[in-house]
């Protein structure tokens, strides 16, 4: 009887060990569970964020899923305290064993399912928890449970089979998911500490991997004195392993637990609105014009254009990976190295902010302080206002859902009119207050809007890049999208028209007023500003300097306005519906910022125009180079004309509208310039340049009829030229920048910007052209 029990325990055994034999015989071979083929666990599908990198070298954001902001990081950049925090903690034997610790697994049994011990610690190695957050599916069921384990112990094995025991750490910490938009230990060291894995010191790393055995518990910017103490116990394991003596244990225990919290989100951090440009070019896809509406012709014609001549719009659509797949930017991990200086952009940023938040906003709430028409100019009546707004009602978000839920235009607009509670933007920080939500949309108009630009006028490098004041609520990029009438800043296109055409800086012609004729016979009496030196006899490099309109007129009478759109053409310029009258010499074309800084590279350049460069090259995520990017030239003028030119703006700057740069910002820099202010002061522009770098600025309001009413606080020497003085002055004073005072234009000794000059006032031919040209 004895006897016969022994051979029954025998053979159960052994065909328990036979079942559990056949049962992961059939998992390896894929018949029961999920095991990935060998393709899928030599190249396990980890979703990389996209890194958008600037030219210095730092880190300016990421483009990924909303749950995927994984940065690869290789095992040579993590710091040697993650390595030991994590075997200490999670697999003490990890070098040990072949994906599966027997001994462990014993002890878990023994422990935690026998003698049900809490606190006995697990048995899955860092492998099994790799297979795990790779391949095990949420279990629907009480079978699917009870297969998990043995599904994970396959593939760990396997894992074991193909990867390195360095390789397989760094998988894990790429892959776990440390909450707040932290996947992957690169973003959560940059989150939590604001440091890349390497530099972690040994109580962060150890705060870090004490959030993998549960990151909603040991979250520590929720439950900071949890994490401190799941920290201590990660000290206390690397401790026992061997890797920090007791007295280092001790001390480290001892301190507090410090986070540098900085949340990654696309609408924070530097250049923001540059990258959220970036982002919407490479993304883009093959213009079909039956995508876009008759209004936006002019968008679809631009897209088009780019898609032909441009290598880096649609860049994803245009290339494919090895597998012939398109590249991802929220996936693949791609490094796309960029044309801006963190530094210069942070000065930019700066700039716009010292300006405009600290000085001039406030001036633009004082002027509006009690009008009916705030914000809108005074010389709009309170009904044209009040239609303004309807307008903005209708064409709001809140607006369209309530239209879709059926609500009548009655219901709307009480809804409209009902005070609720909300957070609103303040230059200060966000507020939180009671208003309307028709209070809100008049209270957000108030807010200036900007849109500033720096590049290298040979590289066509782009070092800044601001295209509002604040991203997070004033999306609209006026840096490189939307487009604003340029008013004066024109003026150095007529003119070098005109120097094309035999002109010289030199020649004279009266300061009077004049009326003209256009090509339809209807006559045209430009205003001017001032009336300093009227009736005299002045140069066209006084009249370019001070920004005389009459000037202006005088050279466009002379010149032909369909060559003047040809040559605005030329030198960047995209918008088709510009139109070739005589007025099209004060400027009430639209134009970006981007486009006028880099026609303004034709004046430091020699009369070449460069285009901007936004990315320099472009790696997938093992740094294999995948394009290279070369800035786009095109000769516009000539030399001799550029030169003369030259002559010209920097006379703007020495001794005309351009001269506070010199005498409030002490800049002493060799440098051309030109303000620019539209009808009301509607718009306000500064460009500048030194032989090294090109930069322009637009302030403004969100629409035209917003704006300061007095010149004195409107006009682009006061709005836009001061954020230029303030960005240069920072990226003078910075010396590493590699930017001096002391560099200098290059002109030949022998330049005469008076040869042969045209003397039109002397004789004959001054009543000439007086009778002619003056009525």
């Amino acid at each position: 009887m004895r006897k016969t029990f022994i051979y029954v325990l025998w053979a159960l055994l052994l065909l328990s060990m036979a079942g559990v034999a056949a049962v992961f015989t059939a998992i390896a071979k894929g018949k029961i569970g999920y095991v990935p083929p060998v393709e899928e666990l030599e190249n396990p599908n980890l979703k990389f964020a996209t890194q958008i990198i600037s030219d210095d070298g730092q880190l300016l954001g990421t483009w990924s899923l909303s749950k995927e902001n994984r940065v690869y990081v290789g095992y040579e950049d993590l710091s040697p305290h993650l390595v030991h925090a994590l075997v200490a903690t999670e697999d003490v034997r990890f070098s040990e064993h072949s994906g599966i610790d027997a001994r462990a697994f014993m002890r878990a049994v023994v422990k935690r399912g026998i003698l049900m011990q809490k606190h006995a610690g697990g048995g899955s190695t860092i492998t099994q928890q790799l297979a795990k957050q790779f391949y095990s599916p949420t279990a629907d069921n009480v079978m699917e449970r009870l297969l998990q384990k043995p599904i994970e112990w396959v593939i760990a094995v396997k894992l074991e089979r193909y990867y390195t025991k360095e390789e397989i750490l760094t998988m894990y910490l790429n892959k776990f998911d440390f909450l707040n938009n932290a996947v992957g230990i690169k973003t959560a060291a940059k989150t939590y500490f604001s440091k890349d894995p390497k530099n972690l010191s040994i109580e962060e790393a150890a705060t870090l991997i004490g959030m993998c055995k549960n990151p909603s518990l040991y979250n520590p910017r929720r439950f900071n004195e949890r994490s401190r103490g799941r920290r201590n116990t990660v000290l206390d394991q690397m401790r026992k392993a061997g890797f920090l003596t007791q007295a280092e244990c001790d001390s480290l225990q001892a301190l507090p637990l410090v986070l540098k919290f900085q949340p990654v989100d696309h609408k924070d951090g530097l250049a923001t609105y540059f990258r959220e440009y970036l982002r919407t070019r490479m993304s883009a896809r093959k213009p079909n014009r039956k995508s876009y509406r008759g209004w936006q012709m002019q968008k679809y014609y631009e897209d088009s254009l780019a898609w032909e001549t441009d290598p880096l719009y649609g860049w994803c659509a245009k290339n494919k990976k090895k597998d012939g797949t398109n590249y991802n930017l929220y996936t693949d991990g791609l490094k796309i190295y960029t044309t801006i200086n963190s530094r210069m952009q942070k000065y930019a940023e700066e700039a716009v902010y010292q300006h405009i938040a600290q000085y001039l906003q406030p001036r633009f709430f004082k002027e509006k302080k009690g009008r009916k028409t705030a914000p809108y100019t005074s010389e709009l009546t309170p009904e044209e206002v009040q239609t303004i707004l309807n307008r903005s009602v209708h064409q709001s978000d809140r607006y369209r859902t309530m239209k879709e839920a059926g609500c009548s235009e009655s219901e709307i607009m009480k809804a409209f009119n009902t005070p609720h509670e909300m957070s609103v933007f303040s230059w200060a920080g966000e507020k939180d207050t009671i208003m309307t939500p028709l209070d809100s949309i008049k209270y957000y108009k108030h807010f200036l809007r900007t849109g500033f630009m720096s590049m290298d006028p040979v590289t066509g490098y782009v070092k800044a890049y601001v295209g509002g004041p604040n991203y997070n609520y004033f999306q609209y990029d006026m840096a490189m999208v939307g487009r604003r009438q340029i008013g004066s800043t024109i003026k150095p296109f007529l003119y070098s028209l005109a120097m094309e055409n035999g002109f010289s800086p030199c020649d004279e012609v009266r300061n009077v007023e004049g009326t003209y004729f256009d090509e339809n016979g209807i006559p045209w009496s430009p205003r001017n500003s001032s009336k300093s030196h009227y009736g005299e006899i002045v140069t066209l490099k006084w009249g370019l300097a001070n920004s005389n309109n009459w000037i202006s007129a005088y050279l466009m009478s002379k010149l032909n306005p369909y060559a003047l759109v040809r040559l605005i053409h030329s030198f960047g310029v995209l918008n088709k519906d510009i139109q070739p009258t005589i007025s099209l010499c004060l400027g009430p074309c639209e134009i970006s910022v981007g486009e006028m800084v880099s026609a303004y590279t034709v004046f430091a350049n020699r009369g070449i125009r460069t285009a901007p460069l936004f990315v320099s090259r472009i790696e997938d995520n093992e740094g294999n180079v995948l394009a290279t990017f070369t800035p786009q030239v095109e000769e516009v003028i000539s030399e001799t004309s550029a030169y003369k030119m030259l002559v010209m703006l920097r006379a703007v700057i020495n001794e005309g509208t351009g001269n506070r740069v010199r005498r409030l910002y002490g800049i002493k820099a060799d440098m051309g310039g030109k303000t620019g202010t539209t009808n009301r002061n509607s718009d306000g522009w500064f460009m500048g340049f030194t032989p090294t770098l090109v930069s322009g600025c637009w302030v403004g309001g969100e629409e035209r009829d917003i704006h300061f009413d007095r010149m004195r606080d409107g006009q682009g020497a006061a709005i836009a030229l001061p954020i230029w003085g303030l960005y240069m002055q920072k990226v003078f004073a910075d010396k590493t920048l590699g930017y001096s005072e002391q560099d200098v234009f290059e002109i030949p000794e022998d330049f005469d910007p008076c040869k042969d000059k045209l003397t039109e006032i002397e004789e004959e031919n001054s009543s000439k052209l007086d009778d002619i040209f003056f009525q």
